[in-house]
């Protein structure tokens, strides 16, 4: 006996004998699963607010972190130092009220991340230096003395 398959729209397969409870009940599943939850639920959450992209340089003298967080204010980041982990932390409240005392809605939202980073043993954890600027946070790492790279040399053949 051949069975036909068929593709739904979720992109498994699933056979024609299967039970029909059970492909309207995956259906359903995946009607709720594939669309977004609805704004209604949303409403107190910034979205415009998410984890940071960053970059990591190195060069012979420093490792940088280059963090794009656009949209905030220095005063914004919280960045510490505890036993070679380095955190960075927003906290950000955002209000939207109206002046009006009778008002009918009132929204305020609360948006936060936290990346943080284990740092090799080679930094100078004393001459770290951050700077946020156009929307990039910028953290110099600089190496150890003796963990530079020194520049290439000749050796005499004796």
């Amino acid at each position: 006996m051949s069975t036909s398959v068929m593709i739904p729209k979720n992109g498994s397969f699933a056979s024609k004998n299967t039970n029909s409870n059970f492909q309207n009940w995956s259906s359903f599943l995946d009607d709720i699963f594939s669309k977004e939850l609805p704004s209604s639920l949303m409403s107190n959450y910034d979205s415009t607010l998410s984890l940071p992209k960053v970059n990591i340089k190195e060069d012979a003298e420093s490792f940088i972190i280059e963090a794009a967080a656009p949209g905030l204010e220095k005063s914004d980041f919280q960045i510490n130092l505890e036993n070679r982990v380095l955190s960075i932390a927003v906290e950000k409240e955002v209000k939207n009220e109206s002046e009006n005392e009778h008002y009918r809605r009132k929204e305020f939202g609360y948006s936060s991340f936290k990346r943080s980073f284990t740092l090799p043993e080679t930094v100078n954890e004393e001459g770290i230096k951050a700077e946020y600027k156009d929307g990039i946070l910028n953290i110099s790492l600089p190496k150890k003395e003796e963990a530079k790279q020194k520049p290439a040399r000749n050796i005499e053949i004796f």
